[in-house]
């Protein structure tokens, strides 16, 4: 074979070899569209310090089915209720799993928690355990006498505040009072009895979860270079992670030596402990501590940060503020505190919580997931391995979906079109706490508590700004969790008859 016969050969080796790959790899020309990025670090510099306002800004751009590479990942961001319904509904099998970065191995103990665990047999455990013991309707119901007496707690204190002049720091009161409800059904006993210093040092440590937890970290997205740990997140977990294993081990061990004395009435942690010395090793110790960290990180820190937006908006906006005045004195009086059975006969103050979770949804780029194996999606290839972002903040602002979103505005929760509208993951358009089978475990709780706490609040006060403040700050911090950057700080009177606060 002479040499222009091998080089023929070799050039129509190589021709078929590139005809194949085009067809084979279809993702290269129909992956959604999207920024182009750099070398290496793909589009990750475009995130910046606050990733679902720039991710936001980028669907406008490029649509709100985008692809980037971020690093080494494929990454696609659904920004519309009906891109986010393809994902969670249609798809929601393919993306039942959590990609397992720095935050799940070394804050929550390597996944081994019911948010990050791999879907399975043990995930469903843990979600079962729940669900019956704890964030499932009748559990709820069980233990709503704990809410009533912890909200008796905090409203005294709020009047004893205002009684002295003294401004109220709602996030500190907050998870005061929400850490020792989850104490209560949790522990038997309340975590914090009087607020100070350990209850103001743990909502710290919740607050700095949530936020380091919700970092871009370079070497989730180069896994390369992750040993590295070019902007210290990891050593800030580690640190992070041991402080609570040690509050965490604490609570087993006293709870355990003092397990005799509830064999009558076993509380939740006794229901887990029971389960996991019967489970022949299905439910380890390390997923007893994992789950508790849940419950009193994720559980607390979501709602109170829910409530604090409601509030801010409504001393922001005194009509507000007045109008809910008005219907709870019409419903309810002001000789009592609201009780749970009110709510359903207040809309305004349903609409407020809906409001506050459409504008200020707790976690704004929801928790990422994998895709198990390729797929299309609106005509578009979605490789193995692809991380998915559901932008629930761009949602929630979406002027396509929502009229004037930038406002804060109830009252469009009672039109006719969006009064029956839930935030319970059927409704695409209001999805705070994600959709699917890794949905929120604790999306009923966490609507119960808003409304409870957020309808307590404003019914037995009236709120105001400090002396000299004109409007409050409503800068936001990224996080797991979607903080204020300045936290609230306001002036509460008393509104109601004396006697409604002794109980």
């Amino acid at each position: 074979m002479g040499f222009g016969s091998v080089a023929a050969a070799t050039l129509l080796f190589f021709i078929t070899r590139l005809f194949i790959s085009a067809f084979s790899k279809p993702f290269r020309k129909h992956l959604p569209p999207g920024p182009r990025g750099w070398p290496v670090i793909g589009a990750l510099p475009l995130l910046g310090d606050m990733p679902h306002v720039q991710l936001a800004k980028l669907a406008k751009k490029y649509g709100p089915f985008m692809h980037l590479k971020l690093g080494t990942c494929n990454v696609v961001v659904a920004s519309s209720p009906d891109v986010a319904r393809a994902f969670l509904k249609t798809l929601d099998t393919n993306f039942s799993n959590r990609p397992i970065h720095a935050g799940p191995t070394h804050l929550a103990y390597d996944a081994q928690d019911l948010v990050f665990a791999e879907y399975g047999p043990k995930w469903r455990l843990l979600r079962k355990l729940s669900d019956l013991h704890m964030l499932g309707r009748r559990a709820l119901d069980d233990w709503s006498h704990v809410r009533v007496v912890e909200l008796g707690h905090m409203s005294r204190e709020i009047c004893r505040l205002s009684g002295r002049g003294e401004p109220v720091a709602l996030p500190d009161m907050l998870s005061h009072a929400m850490v020792n409800m989850m104490g209560q059904v949790i522990l038997s006993k309340r975590v914090f009895p009087d607020k100070g210093s350990e209850s103001n040092e743990f909502k710290d440590m919740v607050v700095e979860l949530m936020t380091t937890a919700g970092y871009f970290n370079i070497g989730d997205f180069i896994p390369s270079i992750a040993w590295m740990d070019l902007q210290g997140i990891e050593r800030g977990m580690k640190r992070l992670h041991k402080k609570f294993d040690v509050l965490l081990t604490k609570m087993i061990e006293e709870h355990t030596e003092s397990a005799h004395k509830r064999q009558a009435k076993p509380d939740f942690l006794d229901t887990l402990l029971i389960a996991s010395r019967e489970s022949s090793g299905s439910l380890s110790m390390i997923n007893v501590k994992a789950l508790l960290l849940n419950l009193f990180t994720a559980g607390t820190d979501t709602s109170s940060s829910a409530i604090e937006w409601a509030l801010a908006e409504m001393i922001n906006k005194p009509s507000i503020l007045k109008r809910s005045h008005e219907e709870m004195d019409r419903v309810i009086g002001r000789d009592r505190r609201l009780e749970e059975s009110d709510i359903p006969k207040l809309p305004y103050l349903q609409a407020i919580a809906k409001e506050a979770f459409r504008k200020h949804p707790s976690t704004p780029l929801n928790l990422p997931r994998v895709s198990n194996k390729a797929c299309e999606v609106n005509g578009y290839y979605i490789p193995k391995n692809t991380r998915l972002m559901v932008n629930i903040w761009a949602i929630g602002r979406d002027p396509s979906v929502w009229e004037n979103p930038l406002e804060f505005i109830p009252e469009r929760f009672l039109s006719p079109d969006k009064q029956k509208m839930e935030a319970r993951g059927n409704d695409f358009e209001l999805i705070p706490f994600g959709s699917g089978r890794r949905i929120c475990a604790g999306v009923r709780m966490g609507i119960v508590m808003v409304e409870y706490i957020l309808g307590t609040l404003v019914h037995s006060f009236d709120w105001k700004l400090p002396d000299g403040v004109v409007k409050l700050n409503m800068d936001e911090t990224f996080g797991l969790a979607l903080q204020k950057s300045v936290p609230l700080s306001a002036m509460a009177t008393p509104r109601l008859s004396p006697a409604a606060y002794v109980a």
